[in-house]
């Protein structure tokens, strides 16, 4: 069970977050909404443990996983050297095996540069998945893709998320993403000393 209880988070005297607290569930996938600028992002980055310096408390598994807006593979890499750098230990058949599953098999040898942006985004994804992350967390993966790319990735991170069923919280701003991947929506709104939590 991951368990959030944010009860303020502010930069420099600016108040970020104020009374978020909720919990997510083995295998539970939760969408976290609202207005650009709110606090989203910064949010995940308390529950991934890059942000350390707020109030509250968080309970969350070491075995976890970020996916961010952006690929963030290492350009110099082969696309199975960029999965297999997260995970030394993975072997290159269920590496191989994981690329198959994201619909990148024969482009194991390629580099980043040489992938389509939605290819980018599947290698992201394989290399999230391949560790069988406990907690999973996702800032709108599906961002800047064309709708048919997106559709067809959103699917594919939901047959991942199923047959892994890690504790899943992801930022996006399309009420058709949240609707056909979470079992329930988290939206962050305005407050006095900073964004609330509404469920």
């Amino acid at each position: 069970m991951i368990k959030v209880n944010i009860t303020s988070k502010s930069f420099a005297s600016v108040p970020v977050l104020s009374r978020v607290s909720f919990e997510i569930a083995k295998g539970e996938t939760v969408a976290l909404v609202g207005p650009s600028g709110i606090g989203k992002s910064t949010l995940l980055r308390i529950l991934a443990g890059l942000d350390m310096e707020f109030e509250g408390t968080i309970s969350r598994p070491d075995n976890q996983a970020f996916v961010f807006q952006e690929p963030t593979l290492l350009p110099w890499r082969s696309t199975l050297d960029n999965l297999r750098i997260v995970h030394p230990k993975l072997t290159s058949d269920h590496a191989l095996e994981m690329l198959d599953r994201v619909g990148l098999s024969g482009k194991e040898t390629l580099f980043p540069g040489q992938l389509s942006l939605g290819q980018q985004r599947r290698l992201s994804l394989a290399r999230a998945f391949a560790g069988a992350p406990e907690l999973l967390i996702m800032d709108e993966p599906f961002v800047s893709l064309d709708p048919e790319t997106a559709k067809s990735m959103l699917a594919m991170t939901r047959k991942l998320i199923t047959e892994t069923r890690p504790a899943t919280l992801f930022v996006t701003h399309e009420t058709i993403e949240a609707d056909r991947l979470a079992d329930r929506v988290l939206r962050l709104e305005s407050g006095p000393g900073g964004a609330t939590l509404r469920t």
